[in-house]
């Protein structure tokens, strides 16, 4: 009996034991943190890794991260990213999770010229399957064009359709309009993008990182994103307790431009204001030509500057935010308005009507025709991180006011003198006033190998018209999506991603009537009729698309595989287009029945890093089982458009290939060569046009670079010396009315170098774009249909001036 009693004690010490010890040595504890520079800013992609077992994540955009589930004692972490010295530390956990700050000091071997970060070097394209390429505020002052459009088109895959000097809109491998989403701080940039004229409203100069999706992303930004999306990023939040801010200069010779945005910010421990106020003034461009044809009429051109091409630009940026280790609301307020002139011979005038004598007086006033654009913007942006759930969410309005003025010219049974009785100003041509609300939702859990996203969005514009013609009705739209998205970490080389989502729009369009009577003609009775242009129609749109894809990485190698679903509900021109557009001298109509696009699309990706050189290889295949496309009949409108070619939207079936090839090798420590080439092949497979291409398909073309950046005595890095030679083949495979566009080479120059300027560094850069004013015509501009030849030689120089203040660096 004592043995027993004395047995029985021992069993239930050792249990008592055995239960303190597993909850002392057993339990499992989180650590995350902030990984950050230098100059405290965060370093997103950065590779946490525990030693000793595969437990891996990487950094989020704003350097955050979390490892799960540790055991508790002495762990050891190591953080690695490329460009930064990685380094190893030990953490003891004992009772409760840690938060940490990691700063990572960058490697003295950093080449400053990378400007395509994310595709070559960056960690976050590892973990993504969709085609990536990132840019920064360098490379951007390093490229600068016309617009922020223009200055991205040197990346393979992305081209503009340029607009005069000052305007353009993008292209993701020769599909653009309103199949490319523009994100700004996370909302959908919501103008009147239809139009091949309407440009996009966005200040280049507070662009400080630019993602490029290349391929069809429906499954993260719904509809519009067919062919990719292209996300601006707003400057990093100011470090704690600072002050400063920068001073932009630039200056272009070949249309005399002049500008300047100034940026100031301030931040204490939480709260911080940051902004922004940029102003370009510009005067006519010039071509290398002194004459061009507009439909066989000759026009001269004085001194070689298209008249009317000149405008102004004003943006204004004001952001207010808020800021913990866990939560985190930002607004941001922006204000952009643009004025500028179509060149005259080309937007709704008859070239022998034009003035030039009073056009060509100033090469700096803006004259009808003309536009005035008007885009103002709200945003908020919250998140908020609550153990494995980080909360992300944006709300959004914004309001796109646009004004094409030209002088009243009738047309068909318009009154030969505008009448005294209309409220619309006479030089009012169009007016597009439109209003969205945007709303989005996202929840990133972590459970296990599993990264889960699920998403909520919502949006509600409303669009008017005005003016004394008519082109497209006004309508209301709502549209509202969900989804979820899943990475798996299958091993430390395998990463899995499967993405679900549902859409349901609807789409309200308004009857138009015109304001004259026309002679509507019925066998031999002939009667006057105020014709309905638009009649009211409903239309509501449901879909369901999907993605698959898996990367795989390796210490050199990595391979990208996706393949997926996407849609596009046609837009209010698509189903209810009926007039003149005078930019094209057409008379376009809609089709209310279209059915929404349906795009099936597969992309890889290879690539190959070595000591001095990498490769990367994007090849794609794409088929639309219902593409919409403005179809040019053999009918002649003569009733409002004096015998223009009428072109009807309709749908058929297209299969697009091609693929992006990015080459770098480094031959010395300070010499470096790139290439760059892209291939697209476009076919309609069904339809009136079966066996032509697209609209606006761009040709194949290559650009060689070398580049040189010396170590200078006394001078911080950041000196390049760079030249650019482009080659564009010729773009034979057209579809009527497009013409045939000829091959043609560029040389383009740059230079740039940093200057040390009381502690702060002072950046300037030199451009020679078209050194030889090569006489060119590219196959995607907006006045190629004229054979408007580009912009000649143009010297570019930019100035950045930074300065800043950190009261307490504790």
């Amino acid at each position: 009996m004592t043995i027993f009693t004395s047995m029985q004690k021992f069993i239930c010490t050792f249990f008592l034991l055995t239960s303190l010890f597993s909850n002392a040595f057993g339990q499992n504890f989180n650590l995350g943190g902030l990984i950050s520079d230098g100059q405290r800013q965060p370093i997103s992609g950065v590779v946490v890794s525990v030693s000793g077992s595969n437990k891996t994540v990487v950094t989020d955009r704003d350097g955050h991260f979390l490892i799960k589930s540790l055991d508790s004692g002495t762990t050891t972490i190591r953080f690695a990213r490329l460009g930064y010295t990685a380094i190893e530390k030990t953490f003891n956990i004992h009772t409760d999770d840690l938060k940490v700050h990691v700063i990572l000091v960058a490697e003295v071997r950093q080449l400053k010229e990378v400007t395509i970060e994310d595709g070559h070097t960056g960690q976050k394209n590892k973990t993504e399957s969709l085609n990536i390429q990132t840019v920064d505020a360098a490379f951007i002052q390093r490229n600068l064009g016309g617009s922020l459009m223009k200055t991205l088109e040197r990346l393979p895959g992305i081209k503009t359709i340029g607009i005069g000097s000052g305007q353009s809109k993008p292209l993701i491998r020769g599909l653009g309009f309103n199949r490319v989403v523009v994100v700004d701080k996370g909302v959908k940039h919501e103008g009147q993008q239809w139009g091949a004229d309407h440009g996009l409203e966005i200040d280049q100069f507070a662009a400080n990182q630019v993602e490029l999706i290349k391929g069809a992303a429906s499954f993260i930004y719904g509809s519009d994103a067919i062919a990719g999306a292209i996300a601006i990023n707003p400057a990093p939040i100011p470090m704690v307790n600072s002050i400063g801010g920068s001073v932009d200069l630039i200056g272009k010779t070949n249309n005399n431009l002049f500008g300047s945005s100034v940026n100031l910010y301030a931040r204490n421990k939480q709260w911080f204001l940051d902004s922004r106020f940029t102003y370009q003034d510009y005067g006519d461009y010039r071509v290398p030509t002194d004459e061009v044809y507009v439909y066989d009429y000759q026009v001269k051109l004085k001194d070689n500057f298209l008249r009317n091409t000149a405008g102004r630009e004003i943006g204004t940026h004001l952001n207010l935010g808020y800021v913990n280790e866990r939560f985190r609301s930002v607004f941001y307020l922006s204000n952009t308005i643009s004025n500028s002139g179509f060149f005259a011979n080309a937007h709704g005038l008859e070239p022998r009507n034009v003035d030039a004598g009073m056009h060509d007086a100033s090469s700096r006033d803006i004259l009808r025709p003309s536009q005035k654009v008007n885009h103002f913007k709200i945003i908020n942006r919250s998140v908020l991180e609550d153990g494995n759930h980080r909360f992300e969410g944006e709300l959004g309005y914004q309001r796109n006011l646009r004004k094409e003025f030209s002088d009243y010219v009738n047309h068909g049974y318009m009154p030969s003198v505008y009448p005294s009785f209309m409220t619309v100003p006479s030089d009012l041509e169009r007016e597009f006033d439109k209003v969205v609300y945007s709303a989005n939702l996202r929840d990133r859990i972590t459970l296990g190998k599993h990264e889960l996203s699920l998403g909520l969005n919502g949006e509600h514009q409303n669009n008017g018209i005005n003016g004394y013609t008519f082109l497209v009705p006004a309508f209301n739209q709502y549209s509202i999506g969900s989804f979820v998205y899943d990475k798996y970490r299958l091993n430390d080389n395998i990463l899995l991603h499967a993405a679900l989502r549902y859409d349901h729009s609807r789409i309200k369009m308004f009857s138009y009537t015109d304001w004259f009577p026309s002679t509507i003609t019925s066998g031999a009775v002939a009667r006057e009729e105020y014709v309905v242009r638009s009649s009211d129609l409903k239309r509501q749109f449901n879909s369901v698309v999907w993605s698959v894809g898996a990367n795989y990485n390796l210490d050199r190698f990595s391979l990208k595989a996706n393949v997926g679903k996407s849609f596009r509900m046609p837009i209010a021109k698509e189903l209810g287009a009926n007039g003149v557009n005078y930019h094209y001298f057409s008379f376009e109509k809609g089709d209310p029945s279209l059915a929404p696009e349906q795009s099936y699309q597969a992309d890889l990706s290879l690539e190959w890093k070595a000591e001095q050189w990498s490769i990367l290889l994007s090849p794609f295949y794409n088929y639309f089982s219902n593409y919409i496309y403005l179809n040019p009949t053999s009918g002649h409108d003569t009733n409002y458009g004096a015998g223009n070619q009428i072109f009807q939207y309709a749908q058929s079936k297209v299969v697009r290939y091609g693929a992006e090839l990015q080459f770098k090798i480094k031959f010395l420590k300070t010499l470096t060569a790139e290439a760059l080439g892209e291939y697209l092949s476009a076919e309609q497979r069904s339809g009136d046009k079966a066996g032509y291409t697209l609209p606006f398909s761009p040709p194949a073309s290559a650009l060689f670079n070398l580049t040189w950046s010396p170590v200078l005595k006394n001078r911080p890095e950041g000196t390049y010396f760079s030249i650019d030679y482009r080659v564009t083949s010729p773009q034979n495979n057209i579809v009527p009315p497009e013409k045939k566009t000829p091959g043609y080479q560029l040389i383009n120059l740059q230079a740039g170098t940093k200057i040390k300027f009381y502690n702060q560094s002072l950046m300037i850069s030199l451009q020679a774009q078209n050194v030889l004013n090569t006489r060119y015509l590219n196959h995607t501009s907006f006045y190629r249909l004229i054979a408007l030849p580009e912009m000649g030689r143009n010297i570019v120089l930019s100035v950045k001036i930074p300065f800043s203040s950190i009261k307490n660096k504790s």
